[in-house]
């Protein structure tokens, strides 16, 4: 029996797999921002979910840079008191098991990449855009190397006489702080969601030109329904693209909120 989870900034979602191929219906539980309260949390609802089950492996996410070995968030934007905290050693010692940290938007990015939008692609790039922006390149449904992880959101664009990165363009945190309304509460029609689009649009495309992706695929809650039009950001980087003959696919997630458990499903799969 094995355990996946997503410690999101205000959520956090595990769930059990008893054949790392399917996922039973998740526990959602509010994240603590204190870790002393949160890692209890985790520790209480695994063992529940497990019941008199061994627990042979877990797989967790977390948002951040997650130290080399795979047991320590380096940086956690969301969780500050979470940084630097031996989180995957403390579940080893009170669940008896194996667990593999991953950062969150790799661990996403993985479940799209083999259950979601990005199924059959041999070299998929997920970018996310919800409270911060993140993304991944997976090639051949493996994360790829990289000595700290992928930060993308922390790439400069030149906007308005001054450099700015993409994540205070665009990101869920970044509207509110500049429209001064959550992201939620913007009308579907707003001008707003175009703008974004565009600005979006030039982050995008220089990923693309570092990555040479066949396929990339957008998520996070700033793609909602009511959000950045997937369709516009294709057609800007389409009308913006000079050095690569055609663009790659630009899909939808298809996962939702447990793009991480599935993504989970497929590290505990590829680590044996």
């Amino acid at each position: 029996m094995y355990i996946v989870a997503d410690i999101g900034g205000t959520k956090t979602r595990i769930a059990k797999s008893v054949d790392l191929e399917k996922i039973e219906e998740p526990v959602i539980l509010d994240t603590p921002q204190s870790y002393e309260e949160g890692i209890a949390k985790i520790i209480e609802t695994s063992k529940a979910i497990a019941g008199s089950d061994h627990i042979d492996a877990m797989a967790f996410d977390i948002a951040g840079v997650v130290s080399e070995d795979g047991k320590t968030p380096l940086t956690a934007p969301h969780l500050p008191d979470w940084k630097g905290r031996s989180l995957t050693r403390e579940l080893e010692a009170a669940l008896s098991t194996r667990v593999h940290l991953l950062n969150d938007t790799a661990q996403v990015g993985l479940g799209e990449a083999i259950y979601g939008a990005g199924k059959g692609a041999r070299i998929m790039a997920y970018v996310t855009v919800s409270t911060g922006v993140n993304g991944v390149r997976i090639v051949n449904g493996i994360v790829d190397p990289a000595a700290y992880g992928f930060e993308i959101g922390g790439q400069y664009l030149f906007v308005g006489g001054s450099a700015k990165t993409l994540e205070d363009l665009v990101s869920g945190r970044a509207t509110e702080e500049k429209f001064e309304v959550s992201p939620k509460h913007i009308e579907k029609d707003s001008p707003v969601w175009e703008e974004l689009a565009q600005l979006f649009a030039y982050g995008l495309h220089n990923t693309i030109l570092h990555w040479s992706p066949d396929r990339v695929v957008l998520g996070g809650s700033m793609f909602n329904e009511v959000g950045i039009s997937v369709e516009r950001v294709r057609a800007h980087v389409t009308e913006i693209m000079r050095k690569f003959p055609t663009i790659p696919e630009i899909v939808h997630s298809e996962l939702g909120d447990l793009g991480g458990l599935w993504g989970g499903l497929v590290r505990l799969k590829q680590l044996g």
